[in-house]
């Protein structure tokens, strides 16, 4: 009797386990609805989205790098980084296409080179990325000389502000950069091999898969994701800011965990990363509307994130 008692609970867990992110969702909208009238208004729920889009795109590329069973902290320096070299290329009077072009390319190249350190030279993600993201914010400070670099140009605006079909183009883009990588993970040899690799890395050599190369493109693909918040974030504010994007890694991260990627790679999604940095949207905003004081609001994150972690590891001992 005891034995099919355990059994019945360990049945509830992984059905838990496996919608508990809609779960969590859903109950913080039903509490966001009592706290404030204002939650489900349009003009309310399009800047959750908006807010929500920076970190979002960030943790797609964490979601890929995590998914190897390796992490990425320089994400938030890259973001400020190839943002300054936008505005940088912007103010020395060259078009903006090419200054979006060089910062989605810079962002591809540092992720690149990330990689190589990892998969060629055999540096621990966390020692690798960790040496790039003071380097990324060293690179920063150096290129704004320590102070806000103001944009001018009118069109740059669109990309933070503007909108198509009445939603905001950082939503818009968003969602598809969402969509196109779940195509990705799903039906492709490359989507196959990311979870291969973090599986059993070994396992994944032994059936032929490049896995230096799989581990140096989700680097690259988590650089450039960075850089497209960069733009979306410096857009807005028409400035690069020299400290722009400090602790942005950790809402990434906090994103992917939460969304139900294992950090030990080998499982997880896009998906439960998009509802993941929803949650952390909408508990941002419904801290807003309560009037909660911004050091209570990153304690309560805090706590957020750890009950994720804590979730995460008890659930993976039941899934062995």
């Amino acid at each position: 009797m005891e034995t099919n008692t355990n059994t019945g609970w360990i049945k509830t867990a992984l059905l838990l386990d496996r919608f508990r992110v809609l779960i969590i969702f859903v109950v913080l909208l039903i509490i966001a609805s009592l706290v404030s009238d204002a939650f489900f208004t349009v003009t309310n729920l399009f800047n959750v989205f908006r807010q929500v889009s920076i970190v979002g795109i960030i943790a797609v590329g964490m979601t890929l790098v995590i998914l190897t069973a390796g992490i990425d902290l320089s994400v938030g320096s890259v973001m400020a980084f190839t943002g300054a070299v936008a505005a940088g290329v912007i103010t020395a009077g060259l078009p903006f296409p090419v200054a979006i072009l060089l910062c989605l390319l810079v962002g591809l190249l540092i992720g690149a080179f990330n990689g190589v350190v990892v998969a060629k030279g055999g540096v621990p993600p966390f020692i690798a990325t960790l040496a790039m993201m003071v380097i990324a914010r060293g690179m920063t400070l150096v290129l704004t000389g320590g102070s806000p670099t103001v944009i001018t140009e009118p069109a740059y605006r669109f990309i933070g502000s503007g909108q198509i079909l009445g939603i905001p183009f950082p939503v818009v883009l968003m969602v598809t950069i969402f969509a196109v990588m779940f195509w990705v993970l799903k039906n492709t040899t490359f989507g196959r091999n990311i979870y291969a690799v973090g599986g059993n890395e070994e396992a994944a050599k032994l059936a032929g898969i490049n896995v230096d190369r799989v581990k140096i493109s989700v680097y690259a693909l988590t650089g450039m994701f960075a850089s497209i918040s960069a733009l979306i974030y410096t857009s807005r504010l028409m400035t690069a800011q020299p400290n722009a994007g400090v602790m942005l890694e950790l809402d990434a991260i906090a994103a992917v965990i939460i969304g139900g990627t294992r950090l030990t790679g080998g499982k997880g999604g896009v998906i439960g990363t998009l509802i993941g940095a929803l949650i952390m949207g909408v508990l941002d905003n419904i801290l807003n509307l309560a009037n909660v004081s911004p050091f209570y609001q990153d304690i309560a994150k805090g706590l957020v994130i750890l009950a994720a972690v804590l979730l995460d590891s008890r659930l993976s001992k039941l899934n062995k």
